[in-house]
């Protein structure tokens, strides 16, 4: 899968939810449509589309255990993104890292201050 089709299929926000709720761990279906529902407002089919949608594109797992049908998340196209990400990382490191440098400069800087005045 391209990572352009990756972004498509996470372009939807209910989809970007799901995959955040499998990313704590294996969820039921019903488990996930209750929280979807709750926050989105939308019905189980609905949400069973979405499973889908993340089913087909690669995103999601689903396992039977008895009646019950477990989703969890497929790491695989999410390694995909984010290769498809590092060549942009450039412009966002260098930012980081001297907002890090700033930080412990300010810090530094804090208990210096802190000790001249319990000196005083």
């Amino acid at each position: 899968m391209g990572s352009v089709h990756a972004f498509d299929v996470l372009g939807d926000p209910v989809r970007r939810r799901i995959l955040e709720l499998l990313a704590d761990g294996e969820r039921t279906s019903g488990a996930v449509a209750e929280v979807v529902r709750a926050e989105f407002g939308i019905s189980q089919p609905a949400v069973s589309q979405h499973l889908k949608v993340l089913r087909d594109a690669g995103f999601a797992v689903v396992r039977a255990e008895g009646t019950r049908r477990l989703y969890a998340v497929d790491p695989a196209p999410l390694q995909e993104i984010d290769a498809w990400l590092d060549r942009f990382r450039r412009y966002w490191t260098p930012h980081l890292d001297a907002l890090g440098t700033e930080l412990v400069r300010g810090r530094r800087a804090r208990r210096q201050a802190e000790r001249t005045e319990s000196e005083s």
